[in-house]
């Protein structure tokens, strides 16, 4: 490889490992079919080595493009990132502001958050990434994350708002039908709402409820949101924030709150270089005072 690979060839590989076929990548990037054959041509000749086979479902990836996956996939995320810390250049708020949180935070407790500061800031752009994958701030796959765990890493600024309560909660049809256990061993007998793959917060509830397992489960889902929705529904007994149980619309019983309950840290993190950044620290500050005010109301209740 005695010549510089340009960002364009990595681009176009990795929009073609994402849809799986060049006409799915081309549409993707907004380029032609032929243009991301010769991207992909381009870039085997250079490591000399094919990087995908064709099947009957599409562009299967080798190994050699496995390996390389992740590399590309940083340069995706610190180009995007570039591209939003230029956009941004310039007097008072502005620009794009990325914000990475789990499920349940990102789609049922930032929104408020989130249009008090474009009202503060109309020239501020949010892009809200709900989900359950850490994203990775040293690689810049966003510029601000709301983590139930405390950030290890010495570069990322990070801001304590508090615990998130949660516990276990029912539809009130739910209990009037089945009855509300009086103790946790009574459990056993409800229709309980939980995951379908271990998960370290599985682990963890399982440690204060044993019954708390995949085999007790008659519902399973992956997705937190799901299962509160599933709770809602009446569909039987799960965890879910205190703070998101008694919203007007689709109040939740607590069951056993003396019993059980499991508290989750919550940070607000970005990386130091954003530290001068103003859209950053506009975003940044209005997510503490929001999130802290969401804490402090769920332990008002």
């Amino acid at each position: 490889m005695e010549n510089e690979i340009g960002w364009e060839l990595y681009r176009t590989f990795l929009a073609v490992l994402t849809e799986g076929s060049l006409s799915g990548a081309a549409r993707a990037l907004g380029i032609t079919q032929p243009t991301v054959g010769r991207h992909v041509g381009a870039l085997e000749a250079a490591f000399g080595q094919p990087l995908f086979t064709r099947s009957q479902t599409g562009l299967l990836p080798t190994e050699a493009a496995l390996a390389l996956r992740g590399y590309a996939q940083t340069m995706h995320s610190t180009a995007a990132a570039l591209a939003r810390a230029a956009a941004s250049r310039g007097q008072g708020v502005s620009g794009v502001v990325r914000i990475s949180a789990s499920e349940v935070i990102g789609i049922e407790v930032l929104p408020p958050m989130l249009a008090q500061l474009r009202q503060a800031h109309p020239q501020l752009r949010v892009e809200l990434v709900p989900t359950n994958r850490v994203q990775d701030l040293l690689q810049r796959e966003a510029d601000i994350a709301v983590r139930m765990t405390a950030p290890r890493q010495a570069q990322l600024i990070a801001r304590r708002v508090g615990e998130v309560e949660l516990g276990l909660h029912a539809h009130a049809d739910y209990l009037r039908q089945y009855g509300t256990p009086a103790s946790l061993d009574e459990l056993a007998g409800h229709a309980l709402i939980g995951f379908d793959q271990e998960t370290p917060f599985l682990r963890a509830a399982r440690k204060l409820l044993p019954v708390w397992g995949r085999e007790s489960f008659a519902l399973r889902c992956d997705s937190d949101l799901a299962q509160l929705a599933l709770i809602r529904a009446g569909c039987g007994i799960g965890i879910c924030q205190t703070a998101l149980a008694g919203r007007p619309g689709a109040p939740l019983v607590r069951v056993l709150g003396g019993q059980f309950a499991l508290r989750l840290e919550t940070w607000v993190t970005m990386h130091e270089d954003l530290r001068n950044s103003p859209r950053c620290k506009a975003a940044f500050d209005a997510l503490v005072e929001g999130l802290q005010a969401h804490v402090a109301g769920a332990d008002s209740r």
